[in-house]
């Protein structure tokens, strides 16, 4: 799965027509996750690609590890980044449900 993500007033974002989904924020924590790894990997913030699977993705450039269902959503660790992230109910327009870990790759 691949969602393309762009800042709009700051904040970290995507579209996905085929989910319904216009402006579907990145937040608490993940948003942070996406900076980071867009500074790391020089990424162009205007053009790139999150590429994540529950299965194996080779190259990956992190693993998000469930932790814990809050609100709704689903909270994961990236011991890669040292960081912890909230993925809100979206999440299950791409999985039936939450997955024990989720796979990350970006791309330019």
């Amino acid at each position: 799965m691949v969602v393309h993500p762009y800042l709009d007033q700051g904040s970290w974002v995507f579209d996905d027509a085929d989910k319904g989904l216009v402006k579907e924020p990145f937040v608490l924590g993940i948003d942070s996750m996406i900076s980071f790894a867009v500074a790391e990997l020089s990424l162009n913030p205007d053009g790139f690609s999150i590429y994540f699977s529950s299965s194996y993705i080779p190259n990956h450039h992190f693993v998000l590890t469930w932790d814990r269902f809050d609100g709704g959503g689903n909270w994961y660790k990236c011991d890669e980044l040292g960081y912890e992230g909230w993925l809100c109910p979206a999440l299950y327009k791409y999985f039936e449900e939450a997955p024990k870990e989720i796979y990350v790759l970006f791309g330019g």
